[in-house]
């Protein structure tokens, strides 16, 4: 055991020791390292090695610029980059879709995109230097920066708030029961407090008395944590509203068939051949279906504008089934005006063919649906994935819909689902959440599984069932407790066929959202600044 303990503390000592390109080597890899925490691999664990690495990189920085936190932000941008470049490699893919267009912005994209978002975790790490101390507080200096930054990588400039490290804990289920309470910026600091905790172990008792204290309470954390979560989902088995039959299809379509205009009767002909799919010795077809479901921008076309296609939709319809699918809307404009910018949006449209209700997606995707500076770089040459000239139209505002049969819902596309507390409006509580995206512009990689998880957390601080179609997956049912009834996997052709989990009471967190972690980390922000100013 001392043996296993010296190696221990000269390999800390080792990693304070180091500068220039040693230091920011390490930080790179412990970041790279650190995304393996990240869905699908789920191995959070990891982050009780790469975390204490950080600190240890952290206590070697000598009091330069500002305290030494600009060297910290250095610090911090090497791990971020490692982080967000193996946590989000697979953006890369979208460019290779039309890779005669796009192929020159893939390294910009797998590279460029990291560097940006790095800026922000070396944000996270200059506070935390500015709150540094050579005992166990400095664990707390470290969850304040990281959540603050995360938070502003949430908010700033539309937001990315992709992979926090609250996402870490979500395997086993129980860990993830905690965000209900808390939401997943509060699960971010307690993850980074946890892991790391073991930091402290190397610590000299004149500083620290019990250095082995902190770890032993992250331990004792993580499991109250878990038994909290057990204890829930135990307690709140799955129920289910009376009468609504989902039936959710994935079609599995190609990007490049998704939006040929010259594929739209072999489109067509898709939907309707799996949408009628029988899946069983008991099923009907879409005969017995209350709820059909078709993903974002399921049609190469505006959907309202060809009249065809609506008679189709109205007569494969049952007279108790409502299509929900995602469309390209046209702007209302005179007949015969060309039409060079678009919304993206979810339609409702029953058996008569009536478009029941519209939302148009309000959280548009940077690069992807428009350009910064659109009209500029336009002019350069540039345009954004979608090919969309001008770029979408952002929606007015969030609303819910109305639908014969079921409680109202919330519909979001794509990673609006990512928006933690900027889904649902006060006074205008839904029932459920539907979900539509198109994650085939990433391909079989670790992207959808991310999105997915996402979601998930969403139902948990919500306490709402979400319901999310995906073009090539993974579709899924996930009950108010983050439980999947039911789901598709990535690249599966099919159909899924669930009822409706029911809604929970508003949680803690959807009635007060971030407001008490606010004032916990200016609480422990002031405390910590004292501790820094008398322990000098």
């Amino acid at each position: 055991m001392n043996a296993v303990a010296m190696s221990f503390r000269s390999f800390a000592r080792a990693v304070i020791l180091t500068w220039g390109w040693k230091r920011a080597a390490i930080a790179v890899i412990a970041g790279s390292a650190s995304a393996l925490a990240m869905a699908p691999f789920n191995i959070w664990p990891v982050l009780f090695l790469t975390f204490p690495v950080v600190v240890w990189l952290m206590d070697g920085i000598g009091t330069g610029r500002l305290g030494g936190a600009i060297a910290a932000a250095g610090v911090g941008w090497w791990f971020g980059f490692g982080y967000f470049v193996a946590g989000l490699y697979w953006i890369g893919y979208a460019f290779l879709v039309d890779a005669q267009t796009f192929a020159w912005l893939l390294p910009f994209a797998v590279m460029g995109l990291p560097a940006v978002l790095a800026l922000f975790m070396g944000l996270g790490f200059g506070i935390a230097r500015l709150l540094w101390t050579s005992n166990w507080s400095r664990i707390l200096a470290l969850a304040i920066g990281l959540t603050v930054s995360e938070w502003l990588r949430g908010h700033v400039l539309s937001g990315f708030p992709w992979n926090l490290f609250g996402y870490a804990l979500s395997k086993p289920l129980a860990l993830a029961q905690i965000v209900s309470v808390i939401g997943i910026w509060g699960l971010t600091f307690l993850a980074v407090a946890i892991f790391a905790s073991p930091a402290v172990l190397i610590d000299d008792r004149a500083t620290t008395k019990r250095p082995w204290l902190p770890l032993l309470a992250s331990i004792v954390l993580l499991v109250v944590i878990g038994l909290y979560g057990a204890d829930r989902l135990e307690g709140q088995p799955t129920q289910f509203v009376d009468n609504v039959k989902l039936r959710l299809m994935q079609p599995a379509l190609q990007q490049d068939v998704k939006f040929n205009y010259a594929a739209k009767n072999a489109v067509m002909e898709r939907y309707f051949s799996l949408s009628d799919r029988s899946t069983g010795p008991l099923s009907n077809g879409v005969k017995d279906v209350t709820i059909l479901i078709w993903p974002e921008s399921a049609f190469p076309f505006f959907l309202t504008r060809e009249p065809d296609v609506l008679a189709q939709i109205a007569n494969f319809l049952p007279p108790q089934t409502v299509l929900i699918t995602g469309g390209v809307r046209a702007p209302d404009v005179p007949p015969g005006t060309r039409i060079t910018r678009a919304y993206n949006s979810i339609y409702a449209i029953n058996h008569d063919g009536d478009v029941l209700s519209v939302y148009d997606k309000l959280h548009l995707v940077p690069f992807g649906e428009y350009l910064p500076f659109q009209g500029l770089l336009e002019k350069l040459g540039l345009k954004q994935l979608t090919k969309m000239q001008g770029g979408f139209i952002p929606g007015s505002r969030r609303r819910v819909m109305s639908i014969p049969g079921a409680p109202r819902l919330l519909p979001l596309i794509c990673y609006e689902v990512a928006f933690s507390h900027d889904i649902v409006l006060d006074g205008e509580r839904p029932g459920w959440i539907v979900n539509l995206t198109n994650d085939g512009w990433f391909g079989i990689s670790t992207g959808p599984y991310q999105h997915l998880e996402q979601a998930q957390f969403r139902a948990i601080e919500e306490g709402l069932p979400i319901v999310r179609d995906a073009n090539t997956g993974i579709s899924a049912v996930i009950d108010p407790m983050g439980r999947y009834v039911g789901r598709l996997e990535l690249g599966q052709e099919g159909v899924l066929d669930s009822r409706l989990p029911r809604a929970l009471p508003p949680t803690l967190f959807s009635r007060f959202g971030d407001t008490p972690l606010a004032i916990v980390i200016a609480g422990l922000t002031i405390f910590l600044a004292y501790r820094r100013r008398f322990s000098r």
